[in-house]
């Protein structure tokens, strides 16, 4: 499984699901899970598949979550329907080691379970974040990093800049990482450990990230009932990739993986089946 690798935990492999844990390249332990879904299903690799099981859709999670949290196995399950899917945690979150930068250094955790789904054999490769990881895909896509690249990148309910304040619920998430108090509640309460030093540097935000990931397809969703982030944030990423990205305005949806039901996370899926591997070469 190469260096990002380590042993499979024990019990790891259940009706063909790998469960092990992967080491990041600044050395953290995260949790991360493989389903072969529609590789072993349909026995071509999934929807819009020509090889067996080279299409592998991996799963970036919002603030909070883990790969075992309902919502997120729900959105993994319905993805399943197109190809194998990577699950895995944060770092700080769940049985994944390390503390929650929220949204800097996740993305190395990205770029693990990338690797990982390459090594594993998995030609195309799409990565699909919700929130903090909708803001995570976009910087690790922007990247083009060998070995550890996407094939497709699709955003949901992701922020275009960074320290936005202007809703209810993201003054109560400022609250909750820059406070003592805050980080006690997300530890004990959310189980979610939270470092509390600032970012040094300030790291390249969603909206100056999009402009560097072309030719590598992009997907942007956003709900017109998102409580998070208001209609501002997704027109601001479509706009910076300048006609690059596909831009869906959800009617009647709200924030993440909680608010995208199974049509779209359907949607979604067949999206990412059918754009991945379509790249034109860089000039």
């Amino acid at each position: 499984m190469g260096r990002f690798a380590v042993r499979p935990r024990p019990g790891a492999y259940h009706r063909g699901r790998l469960r092990t844990f992967l080491r990041t390249a600044d050395g953290v332990r995260i949790d991360a899970a493989h389903d072969p879904g529609a590789a072993v299903a349909h026995g071509t690799g999934g929807v819009a598949s020509d090889a067996p099981g080279d299409l592998a859709i991996v799963v970036a999670h919002g603030f909070t979550g883990d790969l075992e949290r309902p919502h997120v196995r729900r959105a993994a399950d319905v993805l399943a329907r197109y190809g194998a899917v990577v699950t895995f945690s944060f770092r700080g979150h769940g049985a994944s080691g390390g503390r929650s930068t929220v949204g800097d250094r996740e993305v190395l955790d990205l770029a693990a379970a990338v690797r990982w789904a390459r090594e594993l054999g998995h030609t195309r490769v799409v990565t699909v974040g919700f929130s903090m990881g909708g803001s995570v895909v976009l910087r690790h896509a922007a990247r083009h990093e060998e070995g550890a690249g996407t094939d497709a990148v699709v955003a949901v309910s992701a922020p275009a800049r960074w320290f936005y304040r202007g809703t209810a619920p993201m003054r109560r998430l400022h609250w909750l990482v820059l406070r003592p108090e805050g980080r006690l509640v997300g530890r004990y309460g959310m189980r979610t450990r939270i470092d509390h030093r600032v970012w040094d540097p300030v790291p390249a935000s969603p909206v100056e990230s999009v402009p560097l990931i072309a030719p590598t397809p992009l997907l942007i969703v956003h709900g017109d009932q998102d409580s998070y982030f208001p209609l501002d944030h997704p027109r601001m990423l479509a706009e910076a990739a300048a006609g690059h990205a596909e831009l869906w305005l959800e009617p009647g949806m709200g924030h993440a993986e909680h608010a995208s039901d199974d049509a779209l996370l359907a949607r979604i899926g067949g999206w990412a089946a059918s754009r991945a591997g379509r790249r034109p070469a860089r000039h």
